[in-house]
């Protein structure tokens, strides 16, 4: 397969050790309430640099009070409601800190959204224990292949959908999506997301997105489905 081989510094590996071991303290507070979750993006590939974000997803829709139960011995920086378009799942967002966000569906997930995580490249709990880096497509629209010392990259548009669906276990239909979504925020920078609302200290994230309902009817019919 073609492409450029990237190898990493000490720096590199160094910032890589340094993130994962962040996310597995948060991932292992999960585990131990039996809260599955994955660690996706560039932590979960491995082609970091200091200002990679640590990105935790859980996949399952079930209540924010556990999940935030799970976390309470950690600060939050900021808890809020986010929603990339009016089709898209609705999501909480906890903030931990400025590099650090624990995200879960607020509403029932399809097969399609679950497929972007892999898309970008996603670990498990059991996965991340076991040092394991996984392929991806990065925001360049990259396909990142982990190698002993680093990563191969190769441009996504170089390659059939076909092949890179097949390496990322996800549909033909979501590696056209997501490079038309990325491909157009390439070309007119970071696109704006439809939904993120700040939730009160004091309110529940299914309480606060029972109020954004009854003002707007996209986040109804999301709701409903």
């Amino acid at each position: 397969m073609k492409g450029v081989e990237v190898y990493y510094d000490e720096d590199t590996w160094r910032i890589l050790r340094a993130k994962r071991e962040k996310a597995r303290i948060f991932m292992e507070k999960l585990a131990k309430n039996n809260i599955s979750s994955i660690l996706y993006g560039s932590v979960a590939r491995g082609d970091v640099n200091e200002g990679s974000d640590i990105d935790i997803f859980i996949p399952q829709l079930i209540s924010s009070f556990r999940i935030e139960l799970a976390l309470e011995d950690f600060d939050f920086l900021e808890r809020r409601i986010v929603q990339a378009t009016p089709n898209y799942a609705i999501k909480g967002e906890i903030v931990i800190d400025e590099e650090t966000v624990v995200s879960f569906p607020l509403v029932k997930m399809r097969e399609r959204e679950l497929d972007f995580y892999r898309f970008g490249g996603c670990i498990s709990y059991e996965e991340l224990l076991s040092n394991k880096r996984v392929p991806g497509v990065d925001k360049r629209l990259m396909l990142i292949i982990p190698i002993e010392n680093g990563h191969r990259e190769i441009a996504v548009q170089e390659m059939h959908p076909s092949s890179v669906a097949k390496m990322l276990n996800v549909s033909i239909e979501v590696v056209l999506e997501r490079m038309r979504v990325l491909g157009r925020r390439r070309e007119i920078g970071r696109t704006g997301i439809y939904l993120c609302e700040k939730i009160p200290v004091n309110e529940s994230f299914e309480s606060a997105l029972m109020e954004i309902a009854l003002r707007d009817p996209a986040v109804r019919r999301r709701i409903n489905e």
